[in-house]
């Protein structure tokens, strides 16, 4: 029966490069390996038939013998040498593709994979979500939180074996956490189903831990929290995560702020912004206004007659700290003119007085803008 061409076999063109030949080699080996076409013959045969030409290809010089005399090139010793196609060989690079297919088959790769051995296991890290205020970000504070978290149990000091015992060696992975099996012509590593890759197993568990070795406590942990933190700053707590397994090393806690929104200021970065509503007579006439300050005082700002709304005032080093630094950002008033509302009928009659006063010349924006119409207008009619 003839051999199928090895270009075929890795559905490539003749002309592919190392790292074509190499993704598709990576995607034919996974699909058709034994682990993932469990008693299927014929995908373990096509599995066999991709080595094959891989093994070929990858070599420029195999590869240009194949080119020129196709299969007979290895044929009676023809392009022979240790790993030739006849002999079923692969070599190193074929290795290590296999590794990589390992991994994305089943969760570990080749020789390197597996679980941990020994049994200790470090701990996870947690997360904690702690909402502070404005003022708090802008002073900086010193919190306590609490926190229920795994810690090592105080009965088996960790181990999860009964006091007075300790965990012994799997029989079954001999210690290792992994064990063999020959699937076709491979060797395939698996966590061992014993230990579940701890490489020791507990004969008597602890009454208080289940054999976990971990017990949920509720902690009371001290937090500095830094002047100038912004929503989404993360801090770490080396070492206060979840215990360790069975007396392994324990995780971190991340502790993530977000600030609550604010009744006045709304930030960006370091800077802070502030609506702030006046009168139409003080926006008129001028004046001075009082706002306030995010560290609780508070500022003047000078409105210069005929100020319109959404002018703004930048008071420097009214802002907030940048963190870990000595730095401050600024503060920005922006002043919204307030329409009088629920005037009275003198109030409307000084109004209308006012209005009749009035000249273009007080209102050189409406006034210039309705001419603009007018001409429109004229101009649309002609």
């Amino acid at each position: 029966m003839s051999k199928r061409d090895y270009y075929q076999t890795l559905q490539v063109e003749r002309g592919a490069s190392e790292a074509d030949l190499k993704s598709a080699f990576r995607k034919m080996a996974k699909k058709y390996h034994p682990d993932a076409n469990h008693g299927d013959d014929g995908a373990e045969k096509r599995f066999k038939e991709v080595g094959e030409a891989y093994e070929v290809l990858k070599d420029p010089q195999k590869r240009a013998a194949y080119d020129q005399y196709g299969h007979a090139a290895f044929e009676n010793g023809m392009g022979g040498g240790p790993g030739g196609p006849g002999q079923h060989g692969f070599g190193a690079d074929f290795g290590a593709s296999m590794s990589d297919i390992f991994e994305d088959l089943f969760g570990f790769g080749g020789a390197a994979g597996g679980a941990r051995r020994g049994g200790r296991q470090r701990g996870d890290d947690l997360r904690f979500n702690m909402e502070i205020t404005l003022e708090e970000a802008f002073k900086g504070k010193n919190a306590e939180i609490n926190v229920p978290t795994p810690l090592a149990c105080e009965t088996c000091d960790g181990t999860g074996a009964k006091k007075g015992t300790k965990p012994v060696s799997c029989k079954t992975c001999h210690g290792s956490g992994k064990v063999r099996a020959a699937q076709g012509f491979f060797t395939i590593e698996r966590t061992c189903p014993q230990c579940h890759g701890h490489g020791e197993v507990i004969d008597n568990p602890c009454g208080d831990c289940r054999g976990t070795g971990r017990k949920v406590k509720e902690r009371t942990l001290s937090v500095s929290i830094p002047s100038g933190v912004e929503d989404g700053t993360r801090i770490r707590l080396a070492g206060e995560g979840e215990a360790g397994g069975l007396g392994g090393p324990a995780g971190d806690l991340y502790i993530f702020l977000s600030i609550s929104t604010h009744q006045f200021f709304q930030r960006d970065g370091a800077d802070l912004f502030c609506r702030v509503p006046i009168a139409m007579t003080a926006a008129a006439l001028g004046g001075q206004i009082e706002v306030p300050t995010v560290d609780g005082g508070r500022t003047r700002v000078k409105i210069p007659e005929g100020a319109e709304s959404g002018k703004q005032f930048r008071l420097r080093g009214k802002g907030m700290p940048v963190l870990r630094t000595s730095k401050l950002g600024d503060m920005y008033i922006q002043v919204e003119v307030e329409t009088p509302k629920n005037l009275t009928r003198k109030q409307k009659d000084l109004m209308k007085s006012f209005k009749d006063a009035c000249t273009d010349k007080n209102h050189p924006d409406s006034a210039g803008f309705f001419a603009r119409v007018k001409d429109f207008w004229n101009n649309a009619g002609a």
